[in-house]
């Protein structure tokens, strides 16, 4: 395993970091004091308009995408050390690369299994960054880390699809940019394979029916940077049967291919955020003076410095390796080690970011720094694209079946 840059990651890499330095980090303030005199929150504020102008201009656009059709045909390993970038300003980085969540996830999924229809009318927008997109798979009334508990319906009717059910945690659903609903639900209840009762569909948001209910916070957040979350319902939606995303019965497939690339950028983002935790956590231990030496000098600090860029290059480590083998033998034979960022990652960044903001003290919980808003992202984390829990379950098992 080689996991030196090579000579175009290096290229994007130089690009990226001053893209970072020269705009991204300036419009930080910028955009909260335009998304403040908005008439909605969920408007988008100029300056992003303006970053994500620069990055095309720049070459710094759908870098996510392996496929050079759409994308710029980057291998993961090649993405990983861009996304790791990107991570250390998650409001604005990503979205102005046309690199965001749940955009990454449905393009891909649009990319792969979407009919030549379906690419030309919802997927050429969202490479240009025309429109937004929104991913409805979690429901409130089931545990949805088991996907197969899914409720909502999607039954047959002529040449059309009725659907029904309610929705929340719709990344994606606030932006009045999202224009094209993935709905996943159940075609085939009573199927004996519980992995082939669910399927996706597409559903414009301008379909009578679907009802965009309410805002969902994040720890009293609101994430702009997916385009918000939404309890959304479905009421009689209806919709041509040729909106169906490849066959029916083929959503839980679907919903693998689409988690394996969203949990591993996810994890590189996540490092870019404890970088910046890091960072964030030196400068203050350098700059503030508590009982007679600066904080820097104390012990307890210098612990967690330390053990903060342990653990971050340990991550590192793992995730390029995970990024790698899915490069070489792809997601099933790297599943172990998405299973394995995917626990590891998250817990450990929220470890890092909240020692960031005990040392900042009043100011760590504050609007004055990003470390809160950072905390409430990573920790949500632990949750998005499957709990802590189902992924020790599944990898638990894996490692006990060499034995029997």
């Amino acid at each position: 395993m080689d996991f030196a840059f090579d000579a175009r990651t290096q290229e994007l890499r130089e690009k990226l970091l001053a893209f970072m330095d020269e705009h991204v980090y300036p419009a930080e303030q910028v955009a909260r004091e335009q998304r403040a005199a908005l008439a909605s929150p969920w408007d988008t504020p100029a300056i992003v308009e303006e970053l994500k102008a620069e990055a095309r201009k720049r070459g710094l656009w759908n870098l996510f995408l392996p496929d050079a059709e759409h994308g710029a045909g980057l291998t993961n390993l090649q993405y990983a050390p861009l996304a790791e970038i990107t991570g250390r300003s998650p409001q604005l980085a990503s979205t102005a690369l046309n690199c965001a969540a749940p955009d990454t996830g449905n393009m891909e999924v649009l990319a792969q299994f979407g009919n030549e229809q379906q690419k030309k009318q919802w997927l050429q927008p969202l490479l240009a960054g025309e429109i937004r997109s929104a991913f409805a798979m979690t429901e409130p009334e089931v545990a949805s880390s088991d996907a197969t508990n899914i409720e909502t319906r999607i039954e047959r009717d002529g040449d059309d699809y009725v659907i029904n059910g309610r929705k929340w945690y719709i990344s994606g659903a606030m932006n009045p940019l999202c224009q094209i609903f993935i709905v996943m639900g159940k075609t085939d209840p009573d199927g004996e394979d519980i992995r082939r009762q669910q399927s996706m569909i597409l559903v414009p948001r301008d379909t009578p029916g679907l009802t965009v209910k309410r805002a969902m916070q994040v720890y009293g957040y609101e994430d702009h940077s997916h385009g918000g979350h939404a309890e959304v319902l479905f009421e009689n939606v209806r919709v041509p049967a040729s909106n169906l995303v490849g066959e029916e019965g083929g959503g839980f497939g679907i919903a693998q291919a689409r988690l394996g690339p969203g949990r591993i950028h996810h994890c590189m983002r996540l490092i870019g955020m404890a970088e910046r935790a890091i960072e964030l956590m030196c400068q203050r231990a350098v700059a503030r003076t508590a009982f007679g030496k600066p904080l820097a000098q104390q012990g307890v600090v210098q612990e967690w410095i330390a053990d903060a860029r342990v653990a971050v290059e340990q991550l590192r480590l793992l995730v390029l390796k995970t990024a790698w083998l899915m490069d070489t033998v792809g997601n099933k034979g790297a599943h172990t080690e998405i299973q394995s960022i995917k626990i590891a990652t998250p817990r450990t960044v929220v470890d890092i970011i909240d020692q960031a903001v005990q040392l900042h003290g009043a100011g760590g919980v504050s609007q004055d720094f990003p470390l809160a808003e950072l905390w409430a992202g990573a920790r949500t984390l632990r949750l998005a694209d499957g709990p802590d829990e189902v992924h020790q379950r599944s990898l638990a098992r894996r490692e006990i079946k060499k034995y029997l």
